[in-house]
């Protein structure tokens, strides 16, 4: 199911126009619930987190909307993470699956041969000792600083790694969701 581009353009989060109710979040609680659901699920894969967030409108700003995600988030089981990590490409995959993966892993775009090639081995290493992809909010780091992140991670413990991937999914769909909220004004 493709995701509904109702979104309207508004301010970043912490400005004073987000903290009264703002035409961003007024638009996305207005959506039919189905095309919500569909959005959302564009920022987040798992269906429950999905569809718990198109339950839980109206949201008052985006702070309040992303602080809502982030609870969600917390509330999901191993299924409800599964199900979110798997919307997610390997990190360095020349095939990516969306455009949002694709502009947020715009640093390996120019990587070199010997670092996609120190990526994809560590990739499958992690998958190994951790049984889901490696991931990380991408957004803004370069190949280098990506494989160093995933280098350090392998070091950690299947509890540490448990509680990093929430904490990188929370990154990722605060950032996909304030891209919602504000894109197609």
């Amino acid at each position: 199911m493709r995701a509904a581009h109702h979104a309207v353009r508004m301010t970043g989060p912490s400005s004073p126009e987000t903290r009264a109710t703002s035409p961003g979040t007024a638009a996305f609680d207005h959506l039919p619930r189905p095309d919500a659901v569909a959005a959302l699920l564009a920022v987040c894969c798992s269906p429950a987190w999905a569809e718990a967030m198109a339950d839980g409108r109206p949201y008052d700003d985006l702070d309040a909307l992303l602080a809502a995600a982030d609870t969600q988030l917390e509330r999901l089981d191993e299924a409800g993470i599964a199900d979110a990590l798997a919307g997610h490409p390997r990190i360095g995959e020349r095939a990516i699956h969306s455009a949002t993966s694709a502009r947020e892993q715009a640093g390996m775009s120019g990587a070199s041969d010997e670092v996609r090639a120190a990526m994809a081995e560590g990739n499958a290493e992690y998958e190994r000792r951790f049984g889901h992809v490696y991931l990380v909010c991408a957004a803004g780091r370069s190949a280098d600083e990506l494989l160093a992140v995933l280098r350090e991670r392998l070091g950690t413990t299947a509890a540490e790694e448990a509680r990093r991937t929430r904490t990188e999914l929370a990154a990722i769909n605060r950032l996909r969701l304030t891209g919602l909220i504000v894109q197609d004004r």
